[in-house]
């Protein structure tokens, strides 16, 4: 089973990506986790994107599309993918098709994560992640439990300077206007459901299961 989670950043689509991998056995393919390792391990996908990355500019698509399908054709994929931050643009998600048509595979199911715009302002603002791995904390709703260090690995916290202020509107406008167009996409391909973010992490995982269980009987 190959998913697509799409949701702003702050919508927990990172952490409902890695409970769907533990329940049907995929693999969590996140898009920016990709890219840090590439970076790390100077990989060739690693080298050609390390100039645009520095220049603060977006990878070209061509660049991301095949390092994701790279890692979807990877034995470690073999039983399908949940895919969490990728495709971010109608671009990518048409690229995406035609690579997996030529390989045999396909998205089988997209779900949008729908938070509303104060509560991802809340989340945003709060958030704090680890400088070794990216773990993520948040003052409120998970609190390290020493203050402004990782539970996991003892590195210091630190916050996102697009977590502050108008970086976030920003961030989120961006989003919001990409994304529609992907939503669309997948709408008119009967494969996208939605779920309401705003709850905690239990019940937005209960309301996922329950989409993906009736959008598979579906499709039978």
């Amino acid at each position: 089973m190959n998913i697509i989670l799409i949701g702003a950043q702050g919508s927990g689509k990172g952490t409902q990506a890695e409970l769907l991998s533990q329940v049907f056995g995929v693999r969590h393919v996140a898009s920016g986790d990709l890219f840090r390792k590439a970076l790390q391990e100077k990989t060739t996908f690693g080298l050609q994107a390390q100039g645009y990355i520095e220049r603060g500019e977006l990878v070209p698509d061509e660049i991301t599309v095949a390092m994701v399908l790279h890692c979807i054709e990877e034995p470690e994929s073999s039983n399908g993918v949940v895919l969490d931050g990728f495709p971010r643009t109608l671009a990518q998600a048409q690229a995406l098709d035609n690579e997996l048509q030529r390989i045999g595979r396909q998205i089988d199911a997209t779900v949008y994560l729908n938070v509303s715009h104060d509560e991802l302002l809340t989340r945003l603002a709060g958030r704090y992640i680890c400088h070794a791995h990216q773990h993520v904390y948040h003052v409120k709703f998970r609190p390290p439990k020493v203050a402004g260090i990782c539970d996991l690995d003892g590195s210091e916290l630190y916050q996102r300077s697009d977590d502050k202020g108008e970086a976030i509107e920003k961030r989120l406008n961006i989003f919001f206007h990409e994304t529609m167009q992907v939503l669309d996409y997948y709408r008119q391909q009967q494969k996208l459901s939605e779920v309401d973010a705003d709850p905690g992490v239990k019940q937005v995982q209960a309301a996922l299961m329950n989409q993906l269980a009736s959008h598979m009987e579906r499709v039978k």
